[in-house]
């Protein structure tokens, strides 16, 4: 039976990480984009509506250096294509924030 851990870190935010997942958390850090994308640049990161190579969402911050796991991870959540983050713009809440913009028009019942 597969360790149910091990699965909860193959997908997160709605990404699906696959071996990847391991593979970061076994990497020795700090290490830099360049040294990640050399080791692990051809694995693919999946989601709903497409899906990225690790090189793709890692070129975007170049210079980059991670001090853990943590960091690449948030790295990968921040630079992932618009495909990964659903719905754009939703939000169940209502009325808006303060300070957040609705594109609709009020309506009153």
């Amino acid at each position: 039976m597969p360790d149910p851990t091990e699965n909860d870190r193959t997908r997160e935010l709605g990404i699906e990480f696959g071996s990847l997942a391991r593979q970061l958390e076994q990497h020795e850090y700090p290490a830099t984009c360049e040294e990640l994308i050399e080791a692990y640049g051809t694995e693919v990161l999946r989601f709903q509506n497409g899906e990225q190579s690790l090189e793709e969402v890692l070129n975007k911050v170049p210079a980059a250096r991670f001090a853990s796991v943590t960091e690449a991870r948030m790295a990968i959540f921040n630079n992932v294509a618009d495909d990964a983050i659903g719905r754009k713009g939703y939000s169940d809440r209502t009325p808006p924030a303060l300070g957040e913009r609705t594109e609709r028009s009020e309506q009153s019942f």
